[in-house]
């Protein structure tokens, strides 16, 4: 599991025990899951098991998983899968944002194409003008 610096969720905070007292599990069985790969808490200097909110969560939803039957095995693709398909969703909303940039910089290019379009008028009357902006069309915002 990636762990995100700008996240508060994944700031080491919790001693094992009480990682093991807020998820309801045994220390020992933390330290298995750590050596499954499950989860992989953060270090002190020292070299104490720090566990982030996002660590707890993570062993909360191992918890149920394990609950309802599904084995070691299960849970670690299911957790791959689940990491994967957060990692696309945010790849995505990346891409969403950089699309209405480039809406945003398009809209932009088209209107400052049409004010130089009205520059070509100087001179001219306001009917002249207005016959102009008819004769060129309303901007295509959808294109």
């Amino acid at each position: 599991m990636a762990r995100s610096e700008d996240d508060p969720k994944d700031k080491p905070l919790y001693m094992i025990s009480v990682a093991a007292e807020l998820t309801g599990m045994h220390p020992q069985t933390l330290r298995v899951y750590e050596q499954k790969g499950l989860v992989t808490p953060g270090r002190s200097r020292g070299n104490t098991r720090l566990y982030s909110q996002g660590d707890i969560e993570r062993l909360n939803l191992v918890s149920k998983l394990t609950d309802e039957g599904i084995n070691l095995a299960g849970v670690v693709r299911i957790l791959d899968m689940r990491e994967r398909q957060l990692e696309k969703d945010r790849e995505i909303d990346k891409l969403r944002e950089r699309v209405r940039e480039l809406e945003d910089e398009v809209h932009e290019f088209k209107m400052r194409e049409r004010i130089t379009a009205l520059a070509r008028y100087d001179g001219a009357g306001p009917e002249q003008v207005m016959r102009g902006l008819l004769a060129s069309g309303p901007v295509d915002e959808e294109k």
